[in-house]
């Protein structure tokens, strides 16, 4: 699938460096078959010294050599990067949006018509090869070249195909929630000091028992709530705990955060 292509990435940044390491960690591709472009001198010579990819001296040098283009840049600067990527891109060749909130239609409409345009949502567990990506493809995508997408995204985690609509959404939730993971990581490692433990051991006991747990759900394929029913015994430390975090509105908390993340995305994809 990838023997003759060349993928470009603009933007070297940390998302851009996972999808680099991931594809050549798994030898879907080259480092002869990457390219990169970045505004900082330090990253590309970064990029380069760490994995051996190509440098590109701009966006038209970039979209020359490449067969997919992969947008790794902010959302703030995507309508500059579409403008001069407009000019230096020939019909046919794939790009891959990852900036989160920018919808299709803004892709579009900064492209010439008829390009095959995907736009994903990836997280930064890809920095570990653990991301979780949903990806959703335009009008001109054909099946083998969103196989190739799926494959990108594969190369540094779980990736699915999803509809566009659901983007949002996506985002308040896979994008946005390594972030909440982190703050419950954070919170129990607290309660563990708290009580009296060091902080390097109730961290380990922590990120051991989220690992665990996450693997647990993910082997047994068992509902959640099946799961914690059979951790918490009647009258038990469990339930004393759960009880708390019932009475703190946790459960309401995590659900309105992935509203609150959602609608800010949207409003990132009006401008």
């Amino acid at each position: 699938m990838f023997a003759q292509s060349h993928v470009g990435f603009i933007g070297g940044g940390n998302m851009g460096e996972a999808l680099i390491k991931g594809l050549l960690s798994t030898s879907l591709l080259q480092p002869g078959q990457v390219s990169v472009f970045d505004v900082a001198p330090a990253r590309l010579d970064y990029l380069e010294g760490t994995y051996g990819v190509q440098l590109s001296q701009g966006i038209p040098a970039l979209a020359a050599d490449s067969t997919v283009i992969i947008l790794a840049v902010k959302p703030q600067i995507m309508s500059a990067v579409l403008k001069e990527l407009h000019s230096s891109i020939s019909p046919g060749q794939l790009v891959i949006s990852i900036a989160a909130g920018i919808p299709m239609a803004t892709l579009a409409k900064g492209l010439p018509e008829g390009l095959p345009i995907v736009r994903v949502m990836p997280n930064t567990p890809a920095l570990v090869l653990e991301g979780a990506s949903a990806l959703s493809r335009g009008p001109h995508v054909t099946d083998q070249q969103m196989q190739m997408a799926l494959a990108l995204f594969r190369a540094v985690g779980k990736a699915m195909e999803v509809e566009e609509k659901w983007m949002d959404t996506v985002t308040g939730l896979s994008g946005s929630g390594p972030a909440y993971v982190l703050l419950l990581i954070e919170a129990l490692i607290d309660g563990g000091v708290l009580m009296g433990l060091p902080r390097p051991v109730a961290r380990e006991l922590v990120l051991q028992t989220m690992l665990g747990t996450v693997k647990m759900a993910q082997e047994t394929g068992k509902h959640p709530a099946e799961l914690k029913d059979m951790i918490t015994s009647p009258g038990g430390t469990t339930i004393r705990g759960l009880a708390v975090m019932e009475e703190q509105n946790v459960r309401g908390a995590l659900i309105r955060a992935v509203e609150a993340a959602t609608l800010r995305s949207r409003e990132l994809g009006k401008g």
